[in-house]
């Protein structure tokens, strides 16, 4: 399979081998948007197009739990993501890929959970990710030039339409959280939003129905059977030859 676009959804319903999905952790950097009328923007940063996973998409900064996110105290090389001190080794990853990828210093008290997403069983990479938002630090921050090649700030709305327009490519759950953020007016209410929030939980599963590739999630009426055509509430992410479409009606 061709590596710059093994990040394809119908590549990742392919039957493999059930793997364990390995921790991890991204932040969404904000600030408000310069200029216009309001509205954030969010970093994204370009992978590598060599790598395996999502090369050449867009993304936000993060990546794989390291045995040094736990703590010098931690012997092994697996950590309970049940155990109560797990958020705390998950905002320290993303403090660490941040400054790794993109040369940002943030802090982990600043960093408010989001969602977690689980891949489904199929996938030929597995990754249990959690999603935090912070704000952006006010320094120029630069590219790695190995795993990440290019960084850019762009509107949620702005990044959607470029990846429908052919200009960018987005994976799902970075469309979908992209879409999540799009309606917010700026970093404060965004923050506060999720702040005050219960954290949710997307855990993909993997669908086809007329023409379209279709990622479902929990609240879609066709959910549970993984059958697109059930009626009712739709939570999911219509994915076709041309643009991209989250349907949500809670």
């Amino acid at each position: 399979m061709d590596e710059a676009k093994s990040n394809r959804p119908e590549d990742w319903v392919k039957p493999v081998v059930e793997q364990v999905a390995v921790p991890a952790a991204t932040v969404l950097l904000v600030r408000n948007a310069v200029g216009g009328d309001g509205g954030i923007e969010v970093l994204l940063a370009r992978r590598n197009s060599k790598i395996y996973f999502a090369g050449g998409a867009w993304v936000f900064p993060g990546g794989r739990i390291d045995a040094e996110d736990h703590g010098p105290s931690f012997a092994g090389d697996h950590f309970d993501e049940t155990h109560a001190e797990f958020l705390d080794v998950a905002r320290r990853a993303c403090v660490r890929e941040a400054a790794e990828e993109a040369d940002a210093i943030i802090r982990t008290n600043d960093l408010v959970f989001m969602s977690h997403w689980t891949p489904p069983m199929e996938a030929p990479k597995r990754f249990s990710t959690y999603f935090f938002m912070g704000p952006a630090p006010t320094e120029a921050l630069t590219a790695d030039g190995g795993e990440i090649h290019e960084l850019a700030w762009m509107r949620p709305a702005d990044a959607m339409r470029r990846r429908n327009e052919g200009e960018i490519e987005l994976i799902p759950p970075t469309f979908i959280t992209l879409a999540l953020l799009a309606p917010f007016t700026s970093t404060a209410e965004a923050l506060a939003h999720y702040r005050d929030n219960s954290p949710e939980y997307f855990v993909t599963k993997f669908t086809r129905a007329d023409g379209y590739n279709i990622a479902l999630y929990d609240g879609d009426a066709g959910y549970e059977s993984a059958d697109a055509s059930v009626p009712g509430p739709r939570n999911r992410l219509l994915m076709g030859e041309g643009d991209w479409v989250y349907e949500r009606d809670v």
